[in-house]
């Protein structure tokens, strides 16, 4: 009798450690391709990368209700809301687009300093949008308010997702030398850098600012969970293949991966200070990037549907499967 009741609180246990699961899905369609995706928690919009042009969703209503044009390979978007500004990587064009926060007009242009900017950051603490230039290997600094280049930082390698602490530092994962960058975002320069080792080409970075833990998606199946004020690993987490973004969410404590290749997003939790899976939900292949609306502590990850690969060429060895137009959509995880 007592090994069926605690086989019974076993059975409970493990059943209450999982829970996230697709809650609906919000159609977007068009073709091309996309990358990162950002939520406005307290306006309810979230800006979707979208090839040539980013698109803004009312998660509430699951409606298009804005579209930024011209933004020309985009990557990331980000939100500066004390500013009334957003700002947009355009990879292809090398530019960052400033548009309106309320009206979503753009309003202005700015020519980075380096090429391919990706990851693009904005520093509450110096007011600064930092972009992270994939094939410079650099950051080009800008002013928020005025949109002025102030700089350029070297990072001594290709720059993936970046984040910052609110308190004036900055930190990008460093993709093909597996470190992370710490910048001090005031005086616009590197302050150290450390690997992340057993990490393989770190993507996705998020971080527990309260914490003060920072969390790497790797290509190797791995997040790895590091100190940067000690500058070294404390944790590695198993994860999905194909992971690209990371994200946490200070309301429920928890880190999460988007494994693309698997379609599923891995949720890890800390528990007497170690790091472990908590579940893995199941999404859909091409789910690689994700943000976590912090209201609801719902997941918003871009997909679509893909018809069988080319076949492989010469130039083209591993040929990516195309999209099937019209399939572009927001999969909502909740719980």
């Amino acid at each position: 009798m007592k090994r069926a009741l605690v086989f019974t609180f076993v059975s409970m246990a493990v059943a209450a450690s999982t829970g996230y699961h697709v809650i609906k899905e919000i159609k977007i369609g068009g073709e091309g391709g996309w990358d990162y995706v950002n939520m406005d928690s307290a306006s309810r919009r979230l800006f979707v990368s979208h090839a040539t042009h980013t698109v803004v969703v009312n998660v509430d209503s699951g409606t298009v209700v804005g579209d930024i044009p011209d933004t020309q390979g985009v990557h990331g978007i980000a939100l500066a809301p004390g500013l009334n500004r957003g700002f947009i990587s355009d990879g292809r064009s090398n530019m960052v687009t400033i548009f309106d926060l309320e009206s979503l007009k753009t309003i202005n242009t700015v020519k980075v300093t380096g090429q391919n900017p990706d990851s693009i950051l904005y520093d509450p603490a110096s007011q600064r949008v930092f972009t992270f230039n994939g094939r410079s290997k650099d950051s080009t600094v800008l002013n928020a308010q005025s949109g002025a280049v102030e700089g350029t930082i070297p990072l001594g390698g290709k720059p993936e997702f970046s984040a910052a602490d609110g308190n004036g530092k900055a930190y990008v994962n460093i993709e093909d030398t597996g470190e992370i960058v710490e910048l001090d975002t005031k005086a616009m320069k590197p302050l150290k850098r450390y690997s992340l080792k057993p990490c393989e080409e770190p993507s996705g970075l998020a971080m527990d600012t309260k914490n003060r833990r920072l969390f790497s998606v790797c290509d190797n199946k791995l997040m790895a969970v590091s100190d940067p004020d000690a500058g070294k690993v404390v944790a590695t987490v198993p994860i999905g293949r194909g992971p690209d973004a990371a994200a946490f969410d200070p309301g429920t404590g928890l880190a999460f991966s988007s494994n693309g290749q698997d379609g599923t997003v891995t949720v890890v939790r800390e528990s007497h200070g170690k790091y472990e899976v908590a579940e893995t939900a199941t999404t859909q292949r091409g789910a690689r990037t994700m943000a976590v609306d912090t209201k609801t502590h719902d997941l918003l990850l871009p997909t679509a549907d893909f018809g069988p690969a080319p076949a492989a060429t010469k130039e083209t060895p591993r040929p990516r499967p195309a999209m099937v137009p019209g399939t572009f959509r927001i999969i909502v995880l909740g719980r």
